[in-house]
């Protein structure tokens, strides 16, 4: 009967052995995902309206113009809807520079890469194992390897191939690769925080300097006001016509005021490096691009996603349920390590003393060689891990349930604050509106020699407070609505922006 090559022979042994190993079991739990919340709604009662208390309207287009719309999509740029060039240039910059995006970047395609490596697991491997030997042979009354008794030395090459295979039998590679690919996953949606993080941050620290400038300017007016009436005062207890303890007393309020300053102007200094640390740059290179609160604008429309979708959307909730998926292919790969593991290893290859006579027929060989191994005693390791996964697979299933229930509670919270906004905002701007009029009549009186300074200041003083509290509460609700487009996942599956992985340059990536 005529021989067949060898190398068909070890071609079809690895076929026939992947083929069986793609057929076997897997042991382990199959992974499968967790169900949806059974809830139709994030508040108790029915969503309702930002709404003004008293029909009380904010003239700066704020909160008695917002509305939710239940069940529309978010838009993946969702920071552009406060129609500030300035801050979509700046979240722009934040996006292409941001180190901490770009290490997040990385860490997703870590994990990819560890996934097509485990992936070969389950694929023999050929190994090339080309041998020369110098050899001196034994020598007088021993007897000589070689034909030539009055030869010593001599040299023996031997090319061969191995070809080495582990059968995946009972899945424990395939578990694993199941492990790393919820990894993989993980680091997928970890990206997606990262991104929504970052958008968040700025938009959020472009509203506080906002709402900084706002109270600093604010801060001097009273200042300003504060050093006219101490001028008229001094002026007036010259005159005798006021006593020096009304001096004394303006001069102390004046001293208070001054002293609110620094504090306000050391918070926008760090606001600004935070905003140029977002970025990616340095303290000292500072961006360009600042921020009032006439220049943002609320939008008025807000998006609420339906519960049923916020667990698709939430990248938070996404990475904690790749956690399960991998928590229980660990599980497999425990209970797998306690299971027999087989191996399969094929050499191929010549002998011969001279190059020449490689090409021989008699000087080829082949082995092959079938070992299992099972433990026996191990003093209950293997077991003590498999019971390690399944409580680690509990502890990945609960942190998922408070995930989600966290999640809920996020966007409930930003439907409250919002809900609250209005009023504090509509109830701010009333305010505001009221305490200038009666700035206003108190003048008027004043001049009239109606009423005193005392009262003006006290008007005064009043008016500039509203300032303070309305630029407040505005920023707020700004706040509370970046705040309400992150709970709900800011809308990472309309993005346009994901950066193509770098380009792979190694020519053999087989090996």
């Amino acid at each position: 009967m005529r021989r067949k090559p060898q190398g068909v022979w070890t071609a079809r042994l690895a076929a026939g052995l992947c083929a069986g190993q793609l057929a076997g079991c897997m042991v382990g739990p199959d992974y499968r995902p967790p169900a949806d919340p059974p809830v139709t709604r994030y508040t108790r009662e029915p969503l309702k309206n930002p709404s003004a208390a008293d029909l009380i309207r904010t003239q700066q287009g704020g909160s008695a113009d917002q509305s939710f719309v239940a069940g529309a999509d978010i838009p993946g740029a969702w920071w552009t809807l406060f129609r500030s060039k300035a801050l979509n240039r700046l979240v722009e910059e934040a996006l292409a520079h941001n180190p901490t995006l770009e290490a997040a970047q990385a860490s997703l395609r870590i994990a990819q890469q560890n996934v097509l490596a485990q992936r070969g697991t389950l694929y023999p491997t050929l190994t090339a194992n080309p041998q020369a030997l110098g050899a001196q042979a034994p020598g007088l009354d021993l007897q000589s390897p070689l034909q030539d008794q009055n030869r010593y030395l001599y040299s023996l090459y031997t090319p061969q191939v191995i070809v080495a295979f582990n059968p995946d039998v009972f899945g424990g590679n395939r578990r694993q690769i199941e492990a790393l690919e919820g990894e993989a996953e993980n680091q997928r949606f970890q990206l997606e925080a990262a991104y929504l993080s970052l958008t968040a941050n700025v938009v959020t620290a472009a509203i506080q300097e906002a709402a900084l400038r706002a109270q600093i300017e604010a801060t001097k007016r009273v200042i300003q006001a504060q050093t006219e009436v101490l001028e008229l005062y001094n002026k007036q207890l010259k005159l005798g016509q006021i006593a020096g303890a009304d001096v004394v007393q303006q001069q102390a309020a004046l001293s208070l005021s001054q002293q609110q300053l620094p504090p306000l102007e050391k918070q926008l200094a760090q606001q600004r490096n935070l905003l140029t640390a977002l970025t990616g740059r340095l303290p000292s290179d500072e961006v360009s691009e600042t921020f009032t609160l006439n220049t943002l604008h609320l939008p008025t429309r807000l998006p609420v996603s339906l519960p049923s979708h916020l667990v698709q959307q939430r990248p938070d909730v996404k990475a904690a349920e790749s956690q399960v998926r991998t928590a229980s292919a660990n599980v497999g790969v425990a209970v797998a390590n306690r299971l027999p593991q087989f191996s399969i290893t094929a050499t191929a290859g010549a002998s011969a003393v001279r190059l020449a006579q490689l090409a021989n027929p008699g000087a080829a060989f082949f082995t092959i060689i079938g070992q299992a191994t099972q433990p026996i005693f191990d003093a209950g390791t293997l077991y003590r891990r498999q019971r390690a996964s399944e409580e680690t697979l509990n502890q990945a299933q609960a942190q998922y349930r408070a995930t989600v229930i966290a999640a809920f509670q996020n966007v409930a919270d930003s439907l409250r604050a919002l809900q609250a906004d209005a009023k504090a905002v509509a109830a701010a701007s009333a305010a505001e509106k009221a305490t200038g009029e009666s700035l206003g009549l108190v003048r008027k009186q004043y001049a009239a020699g109606a009423v005193n300074a005392t009262q003006v200041l006290i008007a005064q003083q009043s008016y500039l407070s509203a300032l303070v509290t309305s630029a407040g509460a505005r920023a707020t609700q700004y706040a509370d609505t970046a705040a309400l487009f992150q709970a709900l996942g800011g809308g990472w599956w309309n993005r346009t922006d994901v950066a193509p992985p770098p380009p792979e340059t190694d020519p053999a990536k087989f090996l």
